[in-house]
């Protein structure tokens, strides 16, 4: 039997104020007058006491990054074509926001080092030479983005990652107070991003000790920050930005499942965005995950969230063929939800009625 050799972050520092020691971590990775590059997310463009802690040096740039859409491969391919025809190269690249700007951040740092389009790295281990130097700083908790060796794109044909050995930052800043801003609602549903992903994880064909040890804890603090504290405060960001880090380490050696392969047909047709989607379809899937949906449940009413419902009626069968179609693309995924067989399992007449129900 052959084990995965899967490559991690290299280097992580966390702690509330840990983002002020960025310049200290840059230094020795610039080379030469090549700029820092930093996309940062459009929440932050007017923030200048936010900017003003960026510690920029000669030609460094700031990129402000659309969130509107999750990261598209034609973005990704224009920022890479604008930074070579500015600068040539540069010295790194450093995601600071959700993981939307981190996935964009992996991409373009892959960009700037493999020819052609990002589009045509949409798979697995397709990537073949390493990007720039790349941080990853997540400024909302929950997409297991900083750890992950996905860059979720959405390219011509489908949604899919850069899924390689090369995509995983060199370093992350972890620091908690950097989430204390964010508004109620996109906090619940990117926190559940982890919340599901750890369930699926947890209970799927894929599992070992490793994705256990990280999924359970990270559950745990999911269900201790949103089942049991009533308010919010400074322990629920520093738990849930581990949350999100350890839950980002349970699927690097298993799998997420049938939320994640669903959400991607909506997030391709409609632009439905990764978290709340995800908490869209998990909502109906009580048929694979029971335990799992009922304790979503009371998360949903405690903290008063709205979960749109109805989303996909009045679609054509062109288009709901569009969604099954991406989500079948997506096998590792069903194969960790339902088996080797899924395909028997979850035939489109199945994945129909349920993208019906959303």
């Amino acid at each position: 039997m052959k084990f995965r050799n899967f490559k991690m972050v290299d280097y992580v520092v966390y702690g509330s104020g840990c983002f002020d020691q960025l310049g200290e971590i840059l230094a020795p990775r610039r080379i030469g007058d090549a700029p820092m590059i930093f996309f940062v997310d459009e929440y932050f463009q007017d923030k200048n006491e936010f900017l003003a802690r960026l510690p920029l040096e000669g030609k460094d740039k700031i990129v402000v990054i659309d969130v509107t859409d999750e990261p598209k491969t034609k973005t990704v391919d224009k920022i890479r074509d604008e930074l070579k025809a500015e600068f040539g190269t540069v010295s790194g690249i450093i995601g600071i926001g959700g993981g939307s700007v981190m996935d964009m951040a992996k991409a373009v740092s892959l960009m700037m080092t493999n020819p052609g389009s990002s589009a045509d790295y949409q798979g697995w281990d397709l990537v073949k030479v390493a990007g720039v130097y790349k941080v990853g700083i997540p400024t909302i908790s929950g997409t297991g983005a900083e750890v992950s060796r996905t860059c979720v794109l959405t390219g011509p044909t489908r949604k899919l990652g850069m899924n390689s050995d090369f995509t995983p930052f060199d370093q992350i800043v972890l620091d908690p107070s950097l989430t204390r801003t964010v508004e109620a609602n996109q906090r619940f549903y990117t926190a559940m991003d982890c919340f599901i992903h750890c369930v699926e994880s947890l209970e799927g064909t894929y599992l070992n000790a490793f994705s256990k040890s990280y999924g359970e804890k990270a559950q745990e603090l999911c269900e201790e920050i949103f089942l049991q504290k009533d308010q919010w405060d400074d322990d629920a960001d520093e738990k849930l930005m581990m949350a999100s880090y350890a839950g980002g380490m349970s699927i690097a050696y298993s799998q997420v499942g049938v939320a994640h392969a669903v959400s991607y047909g909506l997030a391709y047709l409609l632009g439905t965005k990764h978290g709340i989607g995800n908490c869209i379809v998990f909502d109906k899937l009580e048929e694979f995950y029971p335990e799992g949906v009922i304790k979503f449940k009371q998360m949903v009413k405690k903290h008063k969230i709205d979960i749109p419902q109805g989303i996909t009626k009045g679609l054509t069968d062109e288009q709901f063929e569009t969604m099954i179609n991406v989500s079948l693309g997506m096998a590792p995924l069903w194969e960790n939800a339902l088996g080797k067989d899924w395909q028997q399992i979850m035939t489109r007449e199945r994945l129909r009625k349920l993208y019906e129900r959303l």
